[in-house]
Protein backbone atom coordinates (compact mmCIF):
# COMPACT_ATOMS: atom_id res chain seq x y z
CA UNK A 1 0.00 0.00 0.00
CA UNK A 2 3.00 2.30 0.48
CA UNK A 3 4.00 1.79 -3.17
CA UNK A 4 0.49 2.72 -4.29
CA UNK A 5 0.46 5.78 -2.02
CA UNK A 6 3.79 6.96 -3.44
CA UNK A 7 2.54 6.50 -7.02
CA UNK A 8 -0.61 8.51 -6.34
CA UNK A 9 1.41 11.13 -4.45
CA UNK A 10 3.55 11.53 -7.56
CA UNK A 11 0.46 11.94 -9.76
CA UNK A 12 -0.94 14.61 -7.44
CA UNK A 13 2.21 16.46 -6.39
CA UNK A 14 5.06 15.39 -8.69
CA UNK A 15 4.30 17.82 -11.50
CA UNK A 16 3.00 21.34 -11.84
CA UNK A 17 -0.28 19.95 -13.18
CA UNK A 18 -1.89 17.30 -10.94
CA UNK A 19 -3.28 14.12 -12.48
CA UNK A 20 -6.25 12.39 -10.88
CA UNK A 21 -6.55 8.65 -11.49
CA UNK A 22 -10.36 8.65 -10.98
CA UNK A 23 -10.71 4.85 -10.71
CA UNK A 24 -8.26 3.66 -8.09
CA UNK A 25 -9.09 0.16 -6.88
CA UNK A 26 -7.23 -3.13 -6.29
CA UNK A 27 -7.64 -4.38 -9.86
CA UNK A 28 -5.71 -1.30 -11.07
CA UNK A 29 -2.68 -2.26 -8.97
CA UNK A 30 -0.15 -4.63 -10.51
CA UNK A 31 2.59 -6.45 -8.59
CA UNK A 32 5.94 -7.13 -10.22
CA UNK A 33 8.22 -10.12 -9.51
CA UNK A 34 9.63 -8.33 -6.44
CA UNK A 35 6.10 -7.65 -5.10
CA UNK A 36 6.46 -3.93 -5.83
CA UNK A 37 3.06 -2.39 -6.55
CA UNK A 38 2.48 -0.34 -9.70
CA UNK A 39 -0.67 1.66 -10.42
CA UNK A 40 -2.07 1.10 -13.91
CA UNK A 41 -5.03 1.77 -16.22
CA UNK A 42 -5.29 5.51 -16.56
CA UNK A 43 -8.21 5.25 -18.99
CA UNK A 44 -10.45 7.78 -17.24
CA UNK A 45 -7.79 9.82 -15.45
CA UNK A 46 -8.03 13.60 -15.58
CA UNK A 47 -5.30 16.21 -15.77
CA UNK A 48 -6.37 19.22 -13.72
CA UNK A 49 -5.83 22.67 -15.16
CA UNK A 50 -3.05 24.62 -13.45
CA UNK A 51 -5.52 27.16 -12.07
CA UNK A 52 -8.07 24.57 -10.88
CA UNK A 53 -7.98 22.13 -8.03
CA UNK A 54 -11.02 20.25 -9.31
CA UNK A 55 -12.89 19.46 -12.51
CA UNK A 56 -16.31 18.10 -13.46
CA UNK A 57 -16.89 14.82 -15.24
CA UNK A 58 -19.65 12.52 -16.33
CA UNK A 59 -17.24 9.58 -16.36
CA UNK A 60 -17.34 7.89 -12.97
CA UNK A 61 -15.11 5.27 -11.41
CA UNK A 62 -16.20 2.03 -9.77
CA UNK A 63 -19.06 1.87 -7.28
CA UNK A 64 -17.75 1.41 -3.75
CA UNK A 65 -14.44 3.13 -4.50
CA UNK A 66 -15.61 6.49 -5.84
CA UNK A 67 -15.77 9.44 -3.52
CA UNK A 68 -19.26 10.72 -2.63
CA UNK A 69 -18.70 13.98 -4.53
CA UNK A 70 -17.95 12.08 -7.77
CA UNK A 71 -21.26 10.30 -7.55
CA UNK A 72 -23.45 13.22 -6.51
CA UNK A 73 -21.84 16.16 -8.34
CA UNK A 74 -19.35 14.73 -10.85
CA UNK A 75 -16.56 16.66 -9.08
CA UNK A 76 -13.06 15.31 -9.71
CA UNK A 77 -10.18 16.30 -7.43
CA UNK A 78 -7.11 14.75 -5.88
CA UNK A 79 -9.25 14.24 -2.74
CA UNK A 80 -11.29 11.68 -4.65
CA UNK A 81 -8.21 9.54 -5.21
CA UNK A 82 -7.40 9.87 -1.51
CA UNK A 83 -10.88 8.56 -0.73
CA UNK A 84 -10.44 5.61 -3.11
CA UNK A 85 -7.04 4.87 -1.59
CA UNK A 86 -8.61 4.82 1.89
CA UNK A 87 -11.25 2.34 0.73
CA UNK A 88 -8.51 0.14 -0.77
CA UNK A 89 -6.57 0.27 2.51
CA UNK A 90 -9.72 -0.74 4.41
CA UNK A 91 -10.23 -3.62 1.99
CA UNK A 92 -6.66 -4.85 2.47
CA UNK A 93 -6.95 -4.66 6.26
CA UNK A 94 -10.40 -6.22 6.61
CA UNK A 95 -10.53 -8.51 3.56
CA UNK A 96 -13.97 -7.01 2.88
CA UNK A 97 -14.95 -5.41 -0.40
CA UNK A 98 -16.79 -2.09 -0.27
CA UNK A 99 -19.70 -3.83 -2.00
CA UNK A 100 -19.71 -6.84 0.37
CA UNK A 101 -23.27 -8.16 0.69
CA UNK A 102 -23.06 -8.54 4.48
CA UNK A 103 -22.11 -4.89 4.89
CA UNK A 104 -24.74 -3.77 2.36
CA UNK A 105 -27.33 -5.96 4.05
CA UNK A 106 -26.77 -3.96 7.22
CA UNK A 107 -27.28 -0.79 5.12
CA UNK A 108 -23.70 0.34 5.74
CA UNK A 109 -20.71 1.26 3.61
CA UNK A 110 -17.26 -0.12 4.45
CA UNK A 111 -16.26 3.01 6.37
CA UNK A 112 -19.39 2.93 8.55
CA UNK A 113 -19.01 -0.81 9.11
CA UNK A 114 -15.42 -0.36 10.33
CA UNK A 115 -16.36 2.61 12.52
CA UNK A 116 -19.23 0.65 14.06
CA UNK A 117 -17.09 -2.47 14.55
CA UNK A 118 -14.15 -0.44 15.85
CA UNK A 119 -15.64 -0.14 19.34
CA UNK A 120 -14.11 -3.42 20.51
CA UNK A 121 -10.68 -4.74 19.77
CA UNK A 122 -8.91 -4.09 16.50
CA UNK A 123 -8.80 -7.80 15.82
CA UNK A 124 -12.59 -7.91 15.42
CA UNK A 125 -12.29 -5.73 12.32
CA UNK A 126 -9.08 -6.80 10.60
CA UNK A 127 -8.54 -9.88 8.46
CA UNK A 128 -7.40 -12.76 10.66
CA UNK A 129 -4.93 -13.83 7.95
CA UNK A 130 -2.81 -10.70 8.46
CA UNK A 131 -0.98 -12.58 11.19
CA UNK A 132 0.20 -16.14 10.70
CA UNK A 133 -0.67 -18.73 13.33
CA UNK A 134 2.93 -18.77 14.58
CA UNK A 135 3.09 -15.00 14.82
CA UNK A 136 2.35 -13.57 18.21
CA UNK A 137 0.18 -10.49 18.16
CA UNK A 138 2.01 -7.82 20.11
CA UNK A 139 0.89 -4.43 21.30
CA UNK A 140 3.20 -2.95 18.65
CA UNK A 141 1.45 -4.88 15.88
CA UNK A 142 -1.96 -3.86 17.23
CA UNK A 143 -0.85 -0.21 17.27
CA UNK A 144 0.39 -0.61 13.69
CA UNK A 145 -2.96 -2.00 12.53
CA UNK A 146 -4.93 0.61 14.50
CA UNK A 147 -2.80 3.37 12.94
CA UNK A 148 -3.54 2.03 9.46
CA UNK A 149 -7.27 1.83 10.17
CA UNK A 150 -7.19 5.40 11.50
CA UNK A 151 -5.32 6.49 8.35
CA UNK A 152 -7.93 4.81 6.14
CA UNK A 153 -10.70 6.60 8.06
CA UNK A 154 -8.90 9.95 7.62
CA UNK A 155 -8.69 9.29 3.86
CA UNK A 156 -12.40 8.57 3.58
CA UNK A 157 -13.94 11.49 5.42
CA UNK A 158 -17.23 12.63 3.91
CA UNK A 159 -16.14 15.96 2.45
CA UNK A 160 -13.10 16.45 0.19
CA UNK A 161 -11.89 19.41 2.27
CA UNK A 162 -11.67 17.29 5.41
CA UNK A 163 -9.51 14.55 3.86
CA UNK A 164 -5.75 14.45 4.15
CA UNK A 165 -3.48 14.69 1.09
CA UNK A 166 -1.46 11.87 -0.44
CA UNK A 167 1.69 13.59 0.86
CA UNK A 168 0.27 13.15 4.36
CA UNK A 169 -0.66 9.53 3.60
CA UNK A 170 2.91 8.70 2.54
CA UNK A 171 4.38 10.44 5.61
CA UNK A 172 2.06 8.57 7.96
CA UNK A 173 2.64 5.18 6.29
CA UNK A 174 6.40 5.67 6.55
CA UNK A 175 6.03 6.62 10.21
CA UNK A 176 3.90 3.52 10.86
CA UNK A 177 6.43 1.34 9.01
CA UNK A 178 9.38 2.80 10.91
CA UNK A 179 7.62 2.47 14.27
CA UNK A 180 6.67 -1.13 13.55
CA UNK A 181 10.17 -2.07 12.38
CA UNK A 182 11.91 -0.53 15.43
CA UNK A 183 13.54 -3.18 17.55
Amino acid sequence: MLDVAMAIEYLHHGNETPTVHCDLKPTKVLLDEDMVAHVGDFGISKILAVSKSMAHTETLGTLGYIAPEYDSEGVVSTSGDVYSYGIMLMEVLTQRRPTDEEIGYENLDLRKWITRSFSGTMLEVVDTNIFSEEEQITSKSEICIASKVELALDCTKETPESRITMKDVVKRLNKIKNTFLEI
